[in-house]
C-alpha cells in the first residue's frame, strides 16, 4: 500500500454519510452511460468497484444483472448494502480483489482511480477479474478541473491556504494525465484493448450549503485541507465561497455547478 493509498483509506474513514448527503449526487450523473458502455443488461456477472454509497450497484441491479460491489470504507459498504439489497456487497480494496480470475462479464470503477495510488496496477486487477472479451470501464475527473468543481478549491487560495504537508499526492512516476489520450493510453499499458475514452460534461444544481457541507464535514482531500484550518480561517473559506458563487447562481437562487469527467473502456 502507497502513502497516498494509507491517506485516502484515512480521509474516507467514517465519513460515508457525508459522502451521501453532499458529493454522491453529483458523482451519480455518469452511472447510466458507464453501465451502457460496458453492455450491462439483464443476466450479466458485473462487479462495481469503490461502489461509495451503491448508487452504480443499485443501476445494475435494476438492469438485471448479477452485482458484486466492493468499497474500502466499511460504513460505505453498510449504505450500499441497504440501497442495493440484491447485490453481493463487501469490504475489499484495490490492488488486490477477493475474486477469481475472470469471474465478470463488465467490471466498473466510477471514479474509483481518483482514490487509488497506482491506478496501472489497479486497472491490471480489474481487467484480471474480467472474463475474455468482457469490458472494463471507468470514469474520472479531468484536469484542468471545470469551473464548477474548481470552485472550492478558488474559495481555499482566496482565504491564503495551502495543501497541508502530510496530505501526500499520487507520486508522479505513478501519475497520468488526466486527458482522454492520458486515460486512453493507461487502459492500454493495463493490458485493456480497444481502449477509447469519452468527455462527459454536464451542470450540478446544489446550494450553497449542500455544496459546502461535503468539504465541511472533511469529504475527500479537499474537505481534508478545509478542516485542518482553524474555525476562524475556516469560516473565511466560507466566506470567499458565498462570493465566489455568485458567479453559478441561477435565478432560483441554486447553483449551476460545470463539471467534466472523462469515461474510458477497454476490451480484455
Amino acid at each position: 500500500m502507497t502513502l497516498f493509498d494509507e491517506s485516502e483509506r484515512r480521509i474516507w474513514s467514517g465519513r460515508a454519510r457525508a459522502y451521501a448527503d453532499s458529493f454522491a449526487k453529483l458523482c451519480a450523473y455518469p452511472v447510466e452511460r458507464l453501465l451502457d458502455v460496458a453492455d450491462v443488461r439483464a443476466g450479466a456477472r458485473v462487479l462495481d468497484v469503490g461502489t461509495g454509497t451503491g448508487t452504480v450497484a443499485v443501476a445494475a441491479c435494476a438492469r438485471g444483472a448479477k452485482v458484486s460491489a466492493v468499497d474500502a470504507e466499511p460504513g460505505m459498504v453498510d449504505l450500499a448494502g441497504q440501497a442495493a439489497p440484491a447485490a453481493e456487497v463487501q469490504v475489499a480494496a484495490l490492488p488486490e480483489l477477493p475474486f477469481t480470475d475472470g469471474e465478470f462479464d463488465a467490471v466498473v470503477g466510477n471514479f474509483v482511480l481518483n482514490h487509488v495510488g497506482r491506478p496501472q496496477q489497479a486497472l491490471a486487477e480489474l481487467r484480471r477479474v474480467t472474463r475474455p472479451g468482457g469490458t472494463v470501464a471507468v470514469t474520472i475527473w479531468a484536469s484542468p478541473p471545470a469551473p464548477g468543481q474548481a470552485l472550492i478549491g478558488r474559495a481555499i487560495q482566496a482565504a491564503g491556504v495551502v495543501r497541508p504537508s502530510d496530505l501526500p499526492a499520487l507520486a508522479s512516476e505513478d501519475d497520468f494525465p488526466r486527458t482522454g489520450q492520458g486515460l486512453t493510453d493507461l487502459l492500454a499499458s493495463a493490458g485493456l484493448a480497444e481502449a477509447a475514452c469519452e468527455t462527459l460534461s454536464w451542470d450540478h444544481r446544489a446550494d450553497v450549503e449542500q455544496w459546502w457541507s461535503g468539504p465541511a464535514s472533511g469529504v475527500a482531500t479537499i474537505g481534508q485541507i478545509v478542516i485542518s484550518q482553524t474555525p476562524e480561517v475556516q469560516a473565511e473559506i466560507k466566506r470567499q465561497l458565498d462570493t465566489l458563487s455568485a458567479e453559478f447562481a441561477g435565478p432560483d437562487g441554486f447553483l449551476l455547478l460545470p463539471h467534466v469527467a472523462l469515461m474510458a473502456s477497454g476490451r480484455v
